[in-house]
């Protein structure tokens, strides 16, 4: 069975380092680019729900994410996330999403400018969705984060 991918946006998905509101192309996610280097052989379904700064992200667009999880016929889903609301977004889907495994990654540097975290924590956060119970989870700089038991946070000062 596949694993249900949802793309939000985040710095995983810009082009520039540039301010956090630009860089953006809504066309075209880099997804296929990180999972295509790094070699993924695992079946991904790819959904594009939006791709925004998650300092944009609206309680509309965590219910939307919600409802494309619970409406999705895997019980595996990744979604790549800004590190800004990550949390906020994850306690949101804890509340709302049930009886699947639910993994947000993203990354600090843009996967386009090179030297990117983003192929490492999207591999992880493939292979978390593979290996962890059923709940919420973020995975982030080789950690997975368990939403109900820590949080991930996100630090300035490691950019």
């Amino acid at each position: 069975m596949a694993i249900r991918l949802f793309i939000t946006g985040g710095t995983i998905e810009k082009s520039t380092k540039g301010p956090p509101h630009v860089g953006y192309d809504v066309q075209k996610t880099v997804v296929h680019d990180v999972l295509k280097e790094a070699r993924c052989s695992v079946p991904v379904a790819v959904e594009q729900l939006m791709n925004k700064s998650s300092r944009n992200l609206t309680d509309e667009d965590r219910a939307l994410i919600a409802q494309k999880c619970n409406a999705a016929t895997e019980d595996q889903i990744v979604i790549t996330h800004g590190t800004i609301t990550m949390s906020q977004t994850a306690e949101y889907l804890a509340q709302h999403v049930q009886h699947k495994t639910v993994v947000l990654t993203g990354s600090m540097v843009p996967f386009a400018v090179g030297q990117s975290d983003a192929g490492f924590n999207l591999g992880a956060a493939l292979v978390a969705v593979q290996t962890q119970p059923l709940g919420v989870y973020v995975v982030m700089e080789g950690r997975v984060f368990n939403y109900s038991t820590e949080k991930y946070a996100h630090d300035p000062a490691k950019e």
